[in-house]
């Protein structure tokens, strides 16, 4: 077992090819400090609870984080092979010679068993962050451009209700343009093809059989762009397109 100059002088602290004992100490002295903890060796993966599971042998990476989650990752895809969520408690352990984290959790009643057959490295940190994602280019974004500014659909347009329900779903924007006519707006935060021209038709065309017969429904789609298909799709069912970014 080796431990860097950090461990001495506190978090972040690392350990590198501890012995289960170690890795065991480490665990119980991070999770009393609330640390973000890492483990990577090759380990089983038992659960019990509202099913059963077991994963065998295999390298794998453990993240236990302070608000009690904990999630096992192979070297494969993006989402945790096994996890458990927020509010659980962790409890490391030797069993049988071997560092056991035994994962629990209260309501519904479930168990994750991880249990190490040799650890390669833990290391443990204590995390600031103060900031949340601010995500932006969203659908909500374009909506929102549109309903303070109805002009950037066309001149005279005047929405009337957002999420307004057809037979065929809800419709993004319902309004009337310049003349009278019956507007539907369905917005999309990127480039699109013919399954967005296909969902404003079938709008379009619920619309006009829920109004009297004699009444006009324009559909317009609003995106940053469209593919030629798309293109010609509009122009061949006689709907309309507007570019628009979700952002100004």
């Amino acid at each position: 077992m080796t431990a860097t100059d950090e461990e001495q002088a506190g978090p972040p602290a690392t350990l590198s090819q501890p012995t289960p004992a170690a890795a065991t100490d480490f665990l119980e002295t991070a999770l009393a400090r609330d640390s973000l903890i890492t483990l990577f060796g090759r380990c089983t993966v038992e659960y019990d609870g509202r099913a059963a599971s077991y994963l065998g042998p295999g390298d794998r990476h453990v993240m236990l984080k302070p608000d009690g989650s904990l999630l096992v990752h192979t070297g494969e895809g993006q989402k945790p092979v096994n996890w458990q969520p927020p509010g659980c408690t962790h409890e490391p352990r030797l069993c049988e010679g071997s560092l056991q984290i035994r994962s629990v959790r209260s309501n519904p009643a479930e168990e994750l068993l991880v249990t190490f057959e040799s650890v390669v490295q833990v290391a443990a940190f204590d995390p600031t962050d103060e900031s949340t994602l601010a995500v932006e280019g969203t659908e909500a974004d374009l909506k929102r451009r549109i309903l303070d500014d109805p002009s950037l659909v066309e001149p005279g347009f005047q929405p009337l209700a957002t999420e307004r329900e057809t037979p065929a779903g809800a419709v993004d924007i319902f309004g009337r343009d310049a003349a009278g006519r019956i507007v539907v707006v369905e917005l999309k935060r990127r480039r699109v093809g013919p399954d967005a021209v296909g969902q404003l038709g079938r709008y379009v065309e619920a619309l006009r059989r829920e109004l009297h017969a004699d009444a006009t429904v324009r559909g317009i789609l609003v995106a940053p762009s469209v593919t030629d298909r798309a293109r010609d799709l509009l122009a061949e069912n006689g709907l309309e397109f507007v570019a628009l970014d979700p952002t100004a």
